[in-house]
C-alpha cells in the first residue's frame, strides 16, 4: 500500500445542494473511489479539516470549507529514471523531469512523482509546481519555493504571455507529407475534450489553442521539430502535431488510441519541454533555463 505523506484538499462549493454530509460530498465528488473506502478512511482518521480535526461520517456539508485527504494506492510502480535540479534559490526551483514521471500525485502514482521526490531530496515541504507537463513528457518544470511570493510566479502562466516555453519533438512522417527544414506552421484552433474524455479533439468555435511549429531536421521517415505553445491546453502540442500529419513518436493517444498496457520504458514519448524563458517577477532578472536532455532523429 502506498499512501501520500502530504494531503490533498478539496473545497466544498456553495452550489451543491445534493449533499447533506461531507461523506456524501466525497462519495459524489470522487465517484471512482468506492463508498466503503471513504467510510474506512474516515473511521481511521485519514480525512480532516484545516485544523487537523478529523472529519466524521455525520459532519454536515459546509460550503467553502476545505477537506483534506491522503491519496492511497495498493501498489505503486517505480519509475527507474532520475530528475535533475537545474537551478535553485530562495524563491524558485527549476527541475528537469524524466519521461514517465508525473509532476504531482495522479492515478496510481503517489510518492513516485516529481513534486514528492524533490520534497524528499531538498527537505522543502512548501514546494509547489507553477505549471504541469504530461507524465509521458520530459523536460523543464518550474516550482515555487517561497509561499509568500508564489502568486507572482503564478501570474507568469496566467495567459498574458509573460513566459516563453519551447519544446522539441520527433514526429513520424506519414504518406507523402515530408516537411522541409525551416518550414513553419502557425496553428490556431479550438481544443475540447473528446471521447474518451482524456483524449482531446478539435471543433469549430472560438479559438483557444495556439502553437507555432518549425521543422529543424528531416530524415527518411521522421523529423525533429521545435514547438512554441502560446497557450496551454491539455495535449495541445501532441494534437497539433498529429493533425499536421506528423504524430509524435511513441504517442499512445494520437492519432489513434492504443490499447492500455504497462509503460514501455524503451519507447518514451518523443516530446521534451526544452526551454523556459521569463523575467523573474521578484528579482526582475531575465531567466533562461534549458533541459539537459536531448532528442535525436
Amino acid at each position: 500500500m502506498g499512501i501520500s505523506l502530504h494531503p490533498c484538499k478539496v473545497t466544498m462549493p456553495p452550489e451543491r445542494t445534493d449533499c447533506a454530509t461531507v461523506l456524501e460530498f466525497l462519495i459524489s465528488q470522487f465517484s471512482k473511489v468506492d463508498e466503503s473506502i471513504w467510510r474506512q478512511r474516515i473511521a481511521e482518521g485519514k480525512i480532516h479539516w484545516d485544523d487537523k480535526t478529523p472529519v466524521t461520517e455525520t459532519d454536515a456539508y459546509a460550503p467553502y470549507k476545505r477537506v483534506f485527504y491522503y491519496r492511497e494506492v495498493e501498489q505503486e510502480p517505480e519509475i527507474p529514471f532520475q530528475e535533475t535540479i537545474i537551478f535553485q534559490n530562495d524563491e524558485i526551483l527549476v527541475a528537469c523531469k524524466p519521461h514517465f514521471l508525473p509532476v504531482t500525485p495522479a492515478g496510481i502514482y503517489v510518492q513516485e512523482c516529481l513534486l514528492n521526490r524533490l520534497r524528499k531530496y531538498t527537505g522543502i515541504e512548501a514546494l509547489a509546481p507553477m505549471h504541469r507537463i504530461d507524465r509521458e513528457t520530459a523536460g523543464i518544470v518550474l516550482f515555487s519555493v517561497n509561499p509568500k511570493t508564489r502568486h507572482r510566479y503564478h501570474k507568469l502562466f496566467s495567459g498574458d504571455k509573460l513566459i516563453h516555453k519551447t519544446y522539441k519533438a520527433i514526429g513520424r512522417i506519414l504518406a507523402d507529407n515530408k516537411p522541409y527544414v525551416g518550414q513553419e506552421w502557425n496553428i490556431e484552433n479550438r481544443i475540447v475534450e473528446g471521447d474518451p474524455w482524456f483524449r482531446m479533439t478539435t471543433e469549430a468555435g472560438e479559438k483557444n489553442a495556439h502553437s507555432v511549429i518549425r521543422c529543424l531536421t528531416v530524415s527518411s521517415d521522421k523529423a525533429l521539430f521545435e514547438l512554441s505553445p502560446l497557450t496551454g491546453k491539455t495535449h495541445q502540442l501532441r494534437l497539433h502535431m498529429s493533425n499536421l500529419g506528423y504524430p509524435l513518436m511513441n504517442d499512445r493517444l494520437y492519432p489513434e488510441l492504443q490499447p492500455k498496457s504497462p509503460d514501455n520504458f524503451e519507447k518514451p514519448l518523443q516530446l521534451l519541454a526544452h526551454k523556459l524563458e521569463f523575467v523573474d517577477p521578484v528579482t526582475h532578472e531575465k531567466r533562461f533555463f534549458e533541459s539537459d536532455r536531448t532528442l535525436m532523429v
